[in-house]
């Protein structure tokens, strides 16, 4: 049993909330973690919205759910039943007090809309990623096969390289042709896998739409569709430009990522660390996964971002948070540099600390406050403040 960092924060959240909302990806593992809290209640009932059986409880879902007032109701799949939410908010205004409704959802925006349109002041949201590296801790070595593999559990527990790749595989499939349809998304599974597959190959580049489109054969509005639908259900990062009064012409257009780096190198075909080894995408590839480490490690109080000005100053990703701003460059390299565009950026920026992220064993100085980590040792960052994410409406 490896233990889930939200684990402390979604308990905390239920004793001060009559709500708690756990979003993610599917098979990320928001039911096991739900399952532990809900244990650790005297009277819990676990509801989940795709079993026939649980549905039939709900027929007249007042009547069923005002039985258990003083129960922890676990409500799974709850994007299934987005009606609900009107009674909870009257169930929770009726009698209120912490950790009534655990609530469990895989797509996030119009999810996240109806909710705290419903229960704003009532509840709490937190996301549950894959597992981070700061869950893992990984050896050097390990690190390796945690970047192949991505961080799902089924797909990171596997006992070999090959079911590990058939698991993401499956996973694929089963997203496209039977959870996209289930929350009422009605593009084919065939045409979303081109496009996830064609977003694969473009990983850590600059989004331009009509590009895109003219490759795909439809329109720049069809593509931008498409790219939501895979951001909504959390397999894409939109990571957008740093947008700062410096007197500079900087790049307008976000980047796009792929989340989990197993899921990439399936999409890509890439089944080893040999083959990963050999691939262009394998420095794009690292970024994306060091990037995802660091947007779960940190949580949502830093507000992350790229910085890169037609100039040629470039920096991979900006932390900020307040008054403070952190700069992170991502090199799959074992003695890693800094171009010019990035001595520039970190001018242009008055970064009050910058960390070049690589595979590395050891750390080192490259100049004064400018140092190489171990990509091993990102859950040590204590010192810019690193927090479990969540967020509270």
């Amino acid at each position: 049993m490896i233990n889930r960092k939200l684990l402390s924060t979604l308990s905390q959240s239920l004793l001060d909330f009559p709500a708690v909302a756990l979003l993610g990806p599917r098979q990320a593992g928001k039911t096991t973690l739900a399952k532990i809290i809900a244990a650790q209640y005297s009277d819990s009932l676990y509801l989940d919205l795709e079993r026939p059986s649980d549905l039939a409880k709900l027929a007249d879902p007042e009547l069923f759910l005002t039985r258990y007032p003083n129960h922890l109701i676990v409500l799974d799949e709850i994007q299934r039943q987005p009606e609900l939410f009107p009674l909870l908010r009257s169930l929770i205004d009726n009698d209120r007090h912490p950790g009534r409704f655990l609530l469990l959802g895989s797509a996030s925006p119009h999810l996240l809309r109806q909710a705290s349109e419903s229960l704003a002041g009532r509840i709490a949201f937190h996301e549950l990623a894959p597992f981070d590296i700061g869950e893992i801790s990984p050896t050097h070595i390990e690190l390796q096969n945690f970047w192949l593999r991505g961080g799902y559990p089924l797909s990171w527990l596997a006992s070999t390289e090959q079911s590990s790749y058939l698991w993401r595989e499956s996973f694929i499939t089963t997203h496209l042709e039977r959870d996209i349809p289930s929350f009422g998304i009605r593009v084919p599974g065939t045409t979303l896998r081109r496009f996830w597959q064609m977003i694969a190959h473009l990983h850590g580049q600059m989004w331009n739409a009509s590009r895109l489109a003219s490759g795909f054969g439809v329109s720049a509005p069809t593509v931008e569709h498409y790219l939501d639908i895979l951001e909504s259900t959390y397999m894409v990062r939109r990571l957008l430009p740093l947008h700062s009064n410096l007197g500079k012409r900087l790049v307008k257009s976000p980047k796009i990522y792929l989340r989990d780096s197993g899921l990439l190198h399936t999409l890509l075909g890439i089944t080893d660390l040999n083959a990963l080894s050999g691939h262009p995408v394998i420095g794009a590839s690292w970024e994306g996964w060091a990037l995802e480490q660091l947007a779960q490690l940190l949580g949502p109080q830093w507000q992350l971002s790229f910085y890169r000005t037609a100039a040629g100053a470039e920096i991979d990703v900006v932390a900020e948070r307040g008054n403070q701003r952190v700069g992170f460059e991502i090199k799959f390299s074992s003695a890693p540099t800094l171009s010019k565009g990035g001595w520039t950026a970190i001018d242009d920026l008055k970064l009050s600390k910058t960390y070049v992220i690589a595979p590395v064993e050891q750390g080192y100085p490259l100049a004064p406050n400018v140092e190489v980590i171990p990509a091993a040792t990102l859950p040590s960052l204590k010192s810019i403040g690193l927090r479990d994410s969540g967020k509270t409406i």
